[in-house]
């Protein structure tokens, strides 16, 4: 478990990387439907993890914007960084966030179980015999 003030930081630089990549980078491979979802930075505060949603059905479309916000992580570090006061700012590696689908992938699978192991039909009425 992480100490109360790694989350806070960890809360703060989720809001305000959210707000430079959206609102302060401008990069036409950069989709605007991206989210950061979360950040988990190191207990020495030297480097954060920022995890980002990204709408997007095609795998090389979301490394290729990986890539892009890897190579322009200091600059977006630099961004951030005016709009918060923290001593050190840590280094950002950003990485996908593929939660999302994975909860979609284990619910359709349960739903497929579902309708296998239904042993009424719907269209069928049960009646009790006395």
């Amino acid at each position: 478990m992480k100490p109360r003030r790694i989350e806070k930081i960890n809360s703060l630089l989720k809001e305000v990387l959210s707000e430079v990549i959206l609102h302060d980078l401008k990069h036409r491979n950069i989709p605007e439907l991206i989210t950061v979802t979360a950040v988990d930075t190191s207990n020495d505060l030297t480097s954060a993890k920022v995890f980002v949603s990204l709408i997007e059905n095609n795998p090389e479309k979301k490394e290729k914007t990986i890539s892009i916000l890897q190579k322009m992580a200091s600059y977006i570090a630099l961004l951030a960084s005016k709009k918060i006061t923290i001593r050190y700012f840590p280094v950002l590696t950003f990485k996908i966030d593929d939660s999302i689908e994975k909860y979609m992938k284990i619910d359709s699978l349960l739903k497929k179980i579902k309708t296998e192991s239904d042993p009424v039909p719907q269209d069928e009425p049960v009646t009790e015999e006395e």
